[in-house]
């Protein structure tokens, strides 16, 4: 098990002795935001500083899905199989529809601008919950500098109503963030001041409460699990597997680390996806890998 480390006897139950990490492809200069589409066999995936969204197909290779893409960083599918970007220049998420005009979801809060949407899932019910944070207009490497009007917040927005509520205003950079596969946790990584000496870095995770007016609202946050993390998924059991500077790190739902998957490279983003969900996409710096689990994700469509 050369690309794996074991430090729960657990995870020897995830992973497959015979499947290396793979490089599917390489050259690019910072990956992120990879969604799997079942139907059409494929991962797109971000290309930030360079500005387009690519498609990678087995047997055909890497392709441009959209250039320029406005500088699109996290992505995901809502319910009817539509993709849900985070714009870093233009400031908003938006929803490609099925004849591949895009539409707005949210680009301002309080009459006053987002900063950089960064990641986004969307629950069952159809709401759309993104971070925040300012990374991709404090340079021009990912999108150009502007001014913040907000603070760095987690929001959801109300697919029915259209209204955008903050669900959690005390970060100081929210980046990655998935739900559990029952949807009644939030993990979301906090990933700190872009430039600070000391940022504050940790996952946190929330109970998702419904109350009787119908709204989605977060309670009782706290530190699952102090240290850096990017992009996280779930997998079927709830076991969470999160993108770091140092590889993979799989963790059950009570927070033990089960073990890692080594990479050559900082992996900042990571989707399950191919036959049966069962194939780890793996954004990592330049690089694309894949690798086969013996678990299947728990994100759908």
């Amino acid at each position: 098990m050369a690309d794996f480390e074991i430090v729960d006897p657990r995870f020897r139950a995830l992973v497959l002795p015979n499947a290396p990490l793979e490089t599917l492809a390489t050259g690019f200069r910072w990956l992120e935001g990879p969604v799997w589409f079942a139907d059409r066999d494929e991962l797109l995936f971000s290309d930030i500083p360079n500005n387009r969204v690519l498609r990678w197909c087995e047997g055909g290779g890497v392709s441009v899905f959209r250039e320029p893409s406005d500088f699109e960083n996290g992505h995901t599918r809502d319910r009817e199989g539509r993709l849900v970007s985070c714009s870093h220049h233009g400031r908003r998420v938006t929803r490609s529809e099925l004849d591949g005009t895009v539409t707005v979801l949210a680009e301002r809060h309080d009459g006053k601008r987002l900063n950089s949407p960064n990641d986004v899932v969307v629950k069952s019910d159809g709401g759309v919950w993104f971070t925040d944070p300012p990374y991709g207009i404090q340079t021009d490497y990912e999108g150009g500098k502007q001014h913040a009007e907000l603070p760095a917040n987690v929001y959801c927005l109300d697919p029915a109503s259209g209204r955008l509520r903050v669900v959690a205003d005390d970060f100081e950079g929210p980046n990655g963030l998935c739900f559990s596969p029952d949807e009644t946790r939030l993990y979301v990584a906090e990933t700190g001041l872009q430039f600070a000496a000391g940022p504050r870095q940790q996952i946190r995770v929330f109970e998702v409460e419904k109350g009787s007016d119908g709204v989605n609202r977060l309670a009782n946050g706290r530190c699952f699990l102090g240290r850096h993390a990017d992009g996280m998924r779930c997998d079927e059991r709830g076991n969470l597997w999160i993108a770091s500077d140092d590889g993979v790190h799989c963790f059950d739902p009570q927070g033990t680390l089960l073990g890692r998957i080594r990479v050559p490279s900082p992996v900042s983003n990571l989707c399950f996806g191919g036959r049966n969900r069962c194939r780890l996409f793996l954004c990592a710096s330049q690089t694309l890998f894949a690798i086969y689990t013996n678990t299947r994700g728990a994100q759908r469509p």
